[in-house]
């Protein structure tokens, strides 16, 4: 048995879209953030570090936690560190990270502005 379909035209139903309300340039940079929290080891990796003495963490003390090994480790950490959410110092052979400040208050109030 088929239903019947009634199609309603009413050309009230859509405004006309004048502006974004961010630009080519920050839609990439927003996209570009949370591409890189959109992996659970990322995410889990920001929360080591925030969790961390002093909300740092040492490359040496985020492998184990995340079962990787510390090249896979580095990779996500470079990750995150390109999208601006973590700081690097390189302290010795050791590299050290902390969240960047204000990088979480920034990634939420873009998509507030959205």
């Amino acid at each position: 048995m088929t239903l019947p379909v009634t199609i309603v035209a009413d050309a009230a139903c859509c405004a006309t879209v004048r502006e974004p309300r961010v630009g080519v340039e920050e839609a990439e940079r927003i996209a570009h953030v949370f591409k890189a929290l959109g992996d659970p080891t990322r995410v889990k990796l920001l929360s080591l570090i925030g969790a961390g003495e002093g909300g740092e963490a040492c490359i040496c003390d985020l492998t184990e936690p995340v079962g990787l090994s510390q090249g896979t480790v580095s990779h996500h950490m470079k990750l995150l560190a390109e999208a601006g959410l973590v700081t690097r110092e390189q302290r010795g052979k050791w590299a050290y990270f902390a969240i960047a400040e204000g990088a979480l208050d920034a990634a939420a109030a873009s998509l507030r502005m959205l």
